[in-house]
This record gives C-alpha cells, structure tokens and sequence, in this order.
C-alpha cells in the first residue's frame, strides 16, 4: 500500500487521504496497521472489534473484513479512501486462465480394512516365569 499526497481523483471525497492497493482484498485490521493508524496488529483488532472503525460510513466490529477498492475507513480523526494500483490490476490472460476448469479425478474412498487385514493381537501373561 502506498499514500498519494495529491488527490487527483474527483470521486475521493473530502478530507479522505487516497491509500493504493497493491492487491484485493485485504482484511481491514492489516490497512489499519499498515497505514500507522494503529501501533500493533492486536490494537488494530480491539479497535475494530469495540465499534470505533467506520467502513463506508457504517460502524464495522469484522476485524478481518475484506475491504476492496473505493471503501473509505475511518479511525479517530484519521479518514482514508482505497482504490487499486494501476500496476495491480490483472491482465486478461490471467483472467482467462483463472476461468479455466480442469476435469475433476473421480474421488474413492479408500477400502475399509477387514479382519483378515489385522494382525493378530498377541497376549503375554505378566507372571511368574519358572
């Protein structure tokens, strides 16, 4: 994730500071924690879980919701809005081979053992040897 200093977009609303995706999604307590928004993974979790973080204007307790591009969060006084890097974005082969299906292999259960598979238990007798 990188910050743009300049907000050259029109959709960014105002006052929201641009955040780029390397990629998506990402779970919502790491962009806290990357961002410096938060000192540590586990604060960023408390803060999230305690209904102190906004997704998209609504009050979000899923540390680990996946946030996409053009999501806004906000923190305290913090605001920040998210879109896709240009370099993140997928070509079309990897689209198409992402669409790609393999035929399944046909799925057997393995054979149950029987008793003539089993070894015979032996049985010792634990006394006195003369």
């Amino acid at each position: 994730m990188t910050t743009q200093a300049d907000n050259e977009d029109t959709e960014t609303p105002a006052g929201f500071r641009v955040v780029e995706l390397s990629r998506e999604p990402i779970a919502l307590y790491k962009i806290l924690k990357f961002e410096s928004m938060v000192g540590s993974g586990g604060e960023a979790k408390a803060a999230v879980a305690s209904g102190q973080v906004l997704v998209n204007g609504e009050s979000e307790i899923q540390k680990r919701k996946k946030i996409v591009s053009g999501d806004t969060i906000e923190f305290g006084e913090e605001k920040i809005v998210l879109k896709l890097s240009e370099a993140a974005s997928i070509s079309p082969l990897a689209i198409e081979a992402k669409t790609e299906t393999k035929p399944k292999a046909e799925f057997k259960p393995p054979a149950k053992k029987t008793s003539s598979d089993r070894k015979p238990i032996s049985v010792r007798s634990r006394g006195n040897k003369k």
